[in-house]
């Protein structure tokens, strides 16, 4: 049995009348680093507002560290690192005071741990935070909350503002922070591609509901993208197939992803009257993303 650093059971959670989730459930064992991918409006923040204890659910319960985050102890909450969507900080500080300033209020800071990725990212200790741009200030936000050496980190869209560069450095750095300290990570972020190289696990949200949760390698390994050459285009016939995910038409072909094999496809092709003349790829965690989830 696994120890699960964080734990969420049945949520339900609405804004109004509109439904958000509903029986959510998911847990985050000790040492992995989660990734949570879902479109616009799917409930991403929702989740870290959940977690960080800002936002109680209408129902279920969300517990970190085995306690309930609507009633955790202050010494406990020191235990988790949280960044959330727009990175605050007190802008008239340098980057060099601010290090002072939230080092008074942690007692296992690591102030070498921020230095270290204020060199990487080449951030002046004498720059204004007023004075940087958004990625810029991301960095000061993502240094102060490594320094803080807390054992969950919790990440919303934290590569917000940062260039290719910047986010493959940062990806690395990261992911060896929480490997070589047994760090647990619940992360988001727009960019696929980030997760891809950074995460173990991922759960893939559609609209109120988990599509999937498993490691991020079975994903790679068992996600398939075929292209059929069919000219009828019969999507229909498609979509009625329990496993297949979002037929759509390119030009002459219709293309799909699916985790069953080669051969269940030929035969689910052949038995609805279609060409089972195809083509197969493996995806990319950003291509089986848009697939499970629809392009539009």
């Amino acid at each position: 049995m696994p120890n699960n650093v964080i734990e969420c059971v049945n949520l339900t959670h609405y804004y109004g009348k509109r439904l958000i989730y509903e029986n959510l459930s998911f847990d985050v064992p000790k040492g992995r680093i989660l990734g949570l991918l879902g479109k616009n409006g799917t409930g991403k923040t929702t989740a870290i507002n959940i977690l960080s204890g800002f936002l109680k659910p209408c129902s279920g319960e969300c517990r970190i560290f085995g306690e309930n985050m609507e009633a955790m102890d202050p010494v406990q909450r020191r235990r988790i690192g949280l960044l959330i969507e727009g990175h605050v900080q007190y802008q008239f500080m340098t980057i060099e005071q601010i290090e002072k300033f939230y080092s008074a209020f942690y007692p296992k800071w690591r102030k070498d741990s921020y230095y270290e990725l204020m060199s990487l990212l080449r951030v002046a200790p004498k720059q204004r935070i007023s004075r940087m741009s958004c990625g810029q200030r991301s960095q000061v936000a993502l240094g102060l909350l490594m320094a803080q050496d807390p054992e969950l980190l919790v990440l919303d869209d934290f590569s917000l503002g940062l260039d290719p560069g910047y986010r493959r450095l940062f990806v690395d750095y990261l992911r060896d922070y929480a490997k070589s300290g047994e760090k647990t990570v619940f992360l988001t972020s727009h960019i696929v591609q980030d997760m891809e190289r950074l995460v173990d696990d991922c759960i893939i949200m559609d609209y109120g509901k988990i599509l999937i949760q498993c490691p991020v390698k079975e994903i790679l390994d068992g996600f398939k993208i075929f292209r059929i050459h069919d000219e009828d285009g019969r999507i229909e016939l498609l979509s009625e197939i329990s496993g297949i995910y979002h037929p759509s038409k390119i030009g002459k072909c219709i293309e799909f992803g699916t985790f069953l094999s080669r051969d269940q496809v030929a035969g689910l092709l052949l038995s609805k009257g279609m060409n089972a003349d195809f083509e197969m790829a493996r995806p990319t965690l950003e291509d089986a993303f848009i697939s499970m989830t629809g392009k539009y």
